[in-house]
């Protein structure tokens, strides 16, 4: 499961980037599913991060 979550994540994320940068190489707005794509990939980055923060911090301290 966890496979196919991150190769979905990676997948996501090269689409997006690719996507993003061609739109600024031509100058043109980018589309709002892009945004709304890549705002929930950050927020899950962000989230994950802090998840996996938690359960470091947790088993340092015992």
């Amino acid at each position: 499961m966890f496979e196919f979550a991150a190769l979905t994540y990676g997948l996501l994320a090269s689409i997006v980037l690719t996507a993003a940068q061609r739109n600024r190489k031509l100058a043109r707005p980018h589309p709002p599913m892009l945004l709304y794509v890549g705002y929930m990939l950050c927020g899950l980055s962000i989230g994950s991060a802090m998840v996996l923060s938690y359960i470091a911090i947790v088993a340092a301290a015992g």
